[in-house]
């Protein structure tokens, strides 16, 4: 394989001025040749995009470097998939198969899924994305299906369709085309079930499924047919599908643009909490929701992790506990960071997150979740401090000694005469007050209490969900006119009361937060590994997709930069600098 052609072809696309997005298409592979229909680049070219032909080949590290660099994907037809890579043996009417290139797409849709990047998939390329991502496949739809009764395999002219399909209302291809499409046909091989986070959105009259697309909000097509062989007849008929895909990479190029001149902070997340069990933070480890991959292809570049403590008995013994505890959690974060310091490193000021990401690493900050930490002993708010801490929430679900909780048996009525003295020694170390969990009245106490502004890392709009632990429109005007911020959370119980909620919920409850404060005062806190995560932003490596949102709802440059961190380090900045005077 001559890398460096590659490559240099491939970079020399990128040095141009051009902005159009770069759409790599895979290649066929026949007798150590690699070749690609004209239809499929001619398609590309024509709906606004730049073609790059992707040559088979399978180095994990190698292909990444290649994703980096394109803004969508083709997975173009060719014959058929190898069984063998799908745990099957293969049956009599299998046809050819070109094992390395099946095992290359396979793993190229993997990666190209984790990274947010749009793709769509082509006769055989449906057919990768969705065995690529868990869906089943039948190797020969004559043998193994019932009811086979269209001819899926045309002898007339590839360019002409040949048979109708049904689209599924509220489908992208919908919107597209209606519900009904003629469409030509070349295959014996389909999908039998659509993947996890797939959906089958078209199919033919004898049940043979035609199209699939995303059930995540992520810009992810399949199609049964050839729309690319359209063009060359002169006909615009199929081009939409290719508009689709080229917008939709425009859209995640200038994300992806816009991430590299940003810093992006997530406010909370819960991620220590499995560091007991022994997980890879330098893995993209299936157990947890930020790690090192996740960040990455995400294009997060810091997150305050918590030293969560649960509320439990206010003893002597249980008090000492807490802080003995929470000292536990943050020398484990500690050590997770000593042991990937080439890649992260803990940040204590805003400063060093922006030095941090001119230094092509990740950052991570200390918070603590519950007040419970400190005990009954003052001296413990500077110790944590020192430590690096820079927020620490006041309570969680439950009174404690500081203040009430939004969950708790209201005990002190507010903030307690002990936690007046732990908000000003807060103010006096420069350690940020957080309310997220905190009842009503705690919230009022602490906003007329703490000398400088007050932060809720993860909480939502009561107004939309009425959940107690959410922030009524009230609160938020006394919050914004106090200076201070709240994060809009990502955890489903805290966006919708029924049914499931959806990165659309936590774009209504940033609306509406920035309706009622201002776009100063709003930003994200996902508290993912804490039970947060939603369809459409799971982990951290979906977090792009909360920019591309946000680009659709013609926020700014200086407007996405304020929710992605920009409001809560001012607010940081302040902190931190009271400690000072």
């Amino acid at each position: 394989m001559n890398w460096q052609g590659i490559y240099e072809s491939l970079n020399s696309t990128f040095s141009t001025k051009e902005t159009l997005p770069v759409i790599g298409i895979t290649g066929n592979y026949n007798q150590e040749t690699c070749t690609l229909a004209e239809g499929y680049y001619q398609s590309v070219l024509k709906a606004g995009g730049i073609p790059f032909i992707i040559p088979p080949f399978y180095e994990t590290d190698r292909l990444g470097e290649l994703l980096d660099r394109l803004d969508g994907i083709i997975f173009s037809g060719g014959g058929d998939i190898n069984p063998l890579l799908l745990g099957e043996e293969p049956i009599k009417e299998l046809h050819s198969i070109t094992p390395e290139r099946d095992q290359q797409e396979l793993l190229l849709a993997r990666l190209a899924y984790d990274r947010q990047i749009p793709m769509l998939g082509i006769c055989k390329g449906i057919q990768i994305i969705n065995a690529a991502l868990g869906g089943t496949l039948y190797q020969d739809i004559h043998t193994q299906m019932e009811g086979i009764r269209i001819k899926h395999s045309q002898d007339q002219d590839r360019r002409y369709p040949s048979h109708q399909v049904t689209i599924s209302r509220g489908s992208i291809l919908e919107k597209i085309f209606g519900t009904e499409l003629a469409v030509n046909s070349f295959h014996h091989q389909a999908c039998k079930s659509a993947a996890p986070g797939l959906k089958v959105t078209a199919m033919s009259s004898d049940g043979v499924i035609e199209a699939i697309e995303s059930d995540e909000f992520k810009s992810i097509m399949g199609v049964q047919w050839h729309p690319e062989t359209y063009i060359l007849r002169n006909s615009t008929e199929m081009l939409p599908i290719f508009e689709w895909l080229i917008s939709e990479s425009a859209e995640f190029k200038l994300a992806k643009k816009l991430h590299s001149k940003i810093l992006t902070l997530d406010s909370h997340c819960d991620t220590p909490m499995f560091f007991p069990q022994g997980i890879n933070f330098a893995s993209r480890d299936p157990k947890i929701l930020v790690d090192l991959h996740k960040m990455t292809e995400g294009h997060l570049d810091a997150s305050i992790m918590v030293a969560y403590l649960e509320q439990k008995e206010r003893d002597e013994a249980s008090l000492e506990n807490a802080t003995a505890k929470a000292n536990q959690i943050l020398t484990q974060i500690e050590e997770m960071v000593a042991k990937n310091c080439t890649a992260v490193d803990i940040a204590y000021t805003p400063d060093n997150l922006w030095q941090l990401k001119k230094d092509g690493k990740r950052a991570i900050m200390l918070g603590i979740e519950n007040g419970y930490a400190i005990g009954k002993d003052i001296c413990n708010v500077e110790a944590f401090r020192k430590r690096g801490v820079v927020y620490m929430t006041l309570c969680h679900n439950g009174d404690n000694d500081i203040c009430d909780s939004a969950r708790g048996n209201h005990e002190h009525g507010g903030v307690s005469e002990f936690g007046k003295q732990v908000i000003e020694e807060m103010n006096r170390v420069g350690m940020m007050v957080d309310l997220s969990h905190a009842g009503e009245e705690s919230f009022y106490d602490a906003l007329q209490i703490s000398k400088t502004p007050i932060v809720c890392s993860h909480s939502s709009a009561r107004a939309l969900c009425d959940h107690p632990r959410n922030l009524t429109d009230e609160q938020m005007r006394a919050l914004a006119k106090a200076g201070g911020v709240a994060q809009v959370t990502l955890y489903h119980g805290f966006l919708r009361k029924q049914a499931e909620a959806t990165i659309l919920d936590a774009i209504e409850h940033l609306n509406h937060m920035v309706n009622i404060m201002g776009i100063e005062h709003v930003g994200i806190g996902t508290d993912f590994d804490g039970d947060g995560g939603i369809r459409g932003c799971a982990s951290a490596s979906e977090l792009i997709n909360f920019t591309r949102r946000l680009l659709r709802e013609r926020y700014t440059e200086e407007q996405i930069q304020m929710i992605w961190g920009g409001n809560f380090l001012r607010v940081m900045r302040q902190v931190q600098a009271h400690s000072k005077k």
